[in-house]
């Protein structure tokens, strides 16, 4: 499957004390997506036996999209469902999954390279391959944004040999995407000055002039861009040629994508490759309780859409594309009783 798209700690506490009313609604709406069956306890043949009652998210920094969309469906959740739900800050991808399959969230948003590295059990996974992950949906493209200040006139992947490079926190998607679009470019972090920066961190330090380049992969604008671009003047370094070649012959989950002219300094549209985002969910969660928060999700997909302007990408249609893991059971039911096509997942 190919996309073309034109066009991440602190914790939130969630409510610490459920009202009556709001179990009584909870216990409502699982008995209609149940016939029945409690979605608190059953498990409707799939997944583990976990409820709705304590949902904690998990996101990424507070700057970055992620969290932004998770704290909008954080409260989502509480409402309607009566859920004592959390948005947790974290390093993004990597850690996520980590949270997931210790069990230290329900809730998650990854990047499709990360799922595949821990499935796998290379990259910040290696040799602690990671069984069990699941998906609700596939969310939005994360695109690979390789910004550079005018004044370092860096022009291509190549040119940041020798440069002071943010690379993103350690292990999270963003320095997952570094990695590889510089093995792509037949380069490491030997050819550069790598520093592991958060987006505000390194948009700052671009602004300051300590730092020439940085590799923000995230959805199309990043607040930390266009804050950056408010003061300071810079380029978006394309991907293209042999290096784009790589990336997407050697890597199922990059797909083509590019940042539409006039996204952030730039008249025209730039090239470059994406991966998509996933919204995870911890497999102990039962079926049904799994297809009470889809269900939330997609009934609530306009404020959803409100949260960034990347969520507006999000569509029940395309739930199922460009997925890593598999769709966990609760989602699949939900998904193909709505006419999506779940048979590739």
């Amino acid at each position: 499957m190919a996309l073309t798209r034109i066009r991440d700690t602190q914790r939130h506490p969630g409510k610490l004390l459920l009202r009556t009313s709001a179990i009584l609604t909870a216990a409502a709406l699982g008995l209609t997506a149940c016939g029945g069956d409690e979605s608190a306890e059953g498990d409707n043949g799939g997944g583990g036996d976990q409820g709705t009652e304590f949902l904690t998210i998990a996101t990424g920094g507070s700057s970055g999209v992620y969290y932004q969309v998770g704290a909008t469906f954080s409260d989502i959740l509480s409402d309607e469902l009566g859920s004592d739900s959390s948005v947790q800050a974290t390093g993004a991808s990597a850690e996520n999954i980590n949270l997931l399959t210790d069990n230290n969230a329900e809730l998650a948003f990854t990047m499709g390279d990360a799922n595949a590295q821990a499935l796998e059990g290379t990259g910040p996974f290696e040799g602690e391959a990671r069984d069990g992950l699941t998906a609700i949906a596939g969310l939005y493209m994360n695109t690979v944004q390789v910004v550079a200040t005018e004044a370092s006139g860096i022009e291509t992947i190549e040119d940041l040999a020798g440069r002071n490079v943010a690379v993103g926190d350690v292990g999270s998607g963003v320095e997952l995407n570094a990695q590889l679009v510089l093995e792509a470019h037949d380069m490491t972090y030997d050819d550069l000055n790598a520093d592991y920066l958060s987006y505000a961190e390194a948009t700052d330090q671009m602004a300051n002039g300590h730092i020439d380049a940085a590799f923000v992969t995230s959805g199309v604008p990043n607040p930390s861009l266009t804050e950056l671009g408010t003061s300071t003047d810079f380029i978006i370094v394309p991907i293209t040629g042999e290096g784009k070649e790589n990336l997407l012959n050697n890597h199922d989950f990059f797909l083509e994508d590019e940042i539409p002219g006039d996204t952030y300094q730039q008249s025209e549209a730039i090239e470059t490759v994406g991966v998509m985002n996933h919204l995870m969910v911890s497999s102990e969660l039962s079926e049904d309780a799994v297809y009470d928060i889809t269900q939330v999700f997609f009934d609530n997909l306009d404020a959803i859409h409100n949260s960034h302007a990347a969520a507006q990408d999000i569509t029940l249609e395309e739930a199922a594309e460009g997925l890593t893991v598999p769709l966990h059971p609760g989602a699949a039911r939900y998904l193909e009783e709505n006419g999506v096509d779940v048979s590739g997942n």
